[in-house]
């Protein structure tokens, strides 16, 4: 017969290890925001609601926005790319030509 007295520590241990890792997963999940699941597979936590999705609706038009500054300010920046790396001659001669004809 097996001893059931040698094979009970060796349990428990596993048994708490396995609750302890469980307690880990569920504390790291909700820290990070990711959905805690049921029973059944269905979402716990955290519940879709009015405000979050107006909140996703204002950080993508928020998004949008900053996208559209941002191409603006790489446009910009090629501008004063081409300015600081061209010679100061073809820039003088540049500023000539758009002046027009001396008056």
């Amino acid at each position: 017969m097996f001893p059931f007295e040698a094979f009970a520590p060796a349990a428990l241990i596993v048994g708490t290890l396995g609750m302890v890792g469980w307690v880990i997963t569920t504390w790291l999940r909700v820290r990070h925001g990711y959905p805690l699941d049921g029973a059944w597979g269905q979402a716990v936590y955290p519940k879709s609601s009015d405000e979050s999705m107006e909140r996703i609706k204002l950080l993508s038009q928020e998004n949008a926005q900053l996208r559209a500054e941002l191409g603006s300010i790489k446009d910009r920046l090629a501008v004063v790319e081409r300015i600081v790396t061209d010679g100061a001659h073809s820039l003088t001669r540049e500023i000539e030509q758009l002046r027009g004809p001396a008056n």
